[in-house]
């Protein structure tokens, strides 16, 4: 927590012209500030903001960037070594995707969500490649952190962050996202929607084997396969089915078609 009468240095139309080091520039609003083939290291920009800001072909090495926000700057052949961005915000901003990889907070839960302004940000440049790269370690940090708040024995998680009833609650949100994943990906992967249908026409032609035809023949299942399709699209019934699981065929069928229709509007956005 900062206090909210921290003085906020304005820094407007400045160039770097030569390399820095072991410098601060803590809570500083940078404006149109620029640099090119300069090297900062051990630089401290804690919770400053760059505001189209032009940084190309610079070099990071060790260099504090908590809770910095950087709107409509271009770190164009920029690299980063060892640097810190927890709780940074991305908004327009030209950076590469490596990031990703190389700078992202260790903590799970700060990862998520420096990846997932990474996407927003890559979205909003129309980076399609980027954001599937950024959607990808958000939802590995996701499960991760998830996994760890309800089954760590860390003081972290079990006397600081959820003590108590909270780990029960994480334990279900762990498991509600381990569904969505399994399902469909957590709303990224058709593949896998794909796969559920698969697993739900096996699953009808158990039942379709039970109620119409003999279970202790293999025929019955393997008719119960073919005619799965037909009765999930709602084009076959049969007088034996129970009211109550044509209701909840067409209600997956409703979902699945919504969730089919989700990750497409999603794949063209990105375009």
């Amino acid at each position: 927590m900062h206090s909210a009468n921290t003085l906020i240095v304005h820094c407007e139309d400045r160039r770097f012209a030569e390399d820095e080091s072991r410098a601060s520039y803590q809570h500083y609003l940078f404006t149109r500030l620029s640099a090119k083939d300069r090297t900062f290291t051990e630089i401290s920009f804690r919770y400053c903001t760059f505001d189209g800001c032009y940084l190309r072909s610079c070099k990071f090495l060790k260099c504090d960037f908590t809770g910095c926000r950087f709107i409509s700057t271009n770190f164009h052949g920029s690299s980063f070594g060892d640097c810190r961005f927890e709780y940074a915000t991305f908004e327009k901003t030209q950076i590469a995707p490596d990031i990703l990889e190389t700078q992202a907070p260790d903590l799970e839960n700060l990862k998520a969500r420096f990846a997932r302004s990474l996407r927003v940000n890559y979205q909003q440049l129309g980076d399609s490649e980027s954001v599937n790269k950024a959607i990808k370690i958000e939802l590995e940090a996701t499960k991760t952190h998830l996994y760890e708040a309800w089954h760590s024995k860390a003081d972290y998680y079990r006397k600081t962050k959820y003590p108590g009833w909270k780990r029960f609650a994480v334990f279900f949100e762990w498991l509600w996202f381990r569904v969505l994943h399994f399902v469909w990906g957590n709303g990224e992967s058709a593949v896998r929607l794909l796969r559920t249908l698969v697993v739900l026409f096996l699953l009808m032609s158990i039942y379709h084997a039970n109620r119409v035809g003999d279970p202790g023949q293999v025929k019955a299942y393997l008719e119960g396969l073919r005619v799965a399709p037909e009765v999930y699209l709602g084009v076959r019934s049969f007088a034996q089915y129970g009211n109550l699981y044509l209701a909840i065929i067409a209600t997956t069928r409703l979902l699945s078609f919504a969730a089919l229709t989700s990750i497409l509007i999603k794949r063209f956005n990105r375009r």
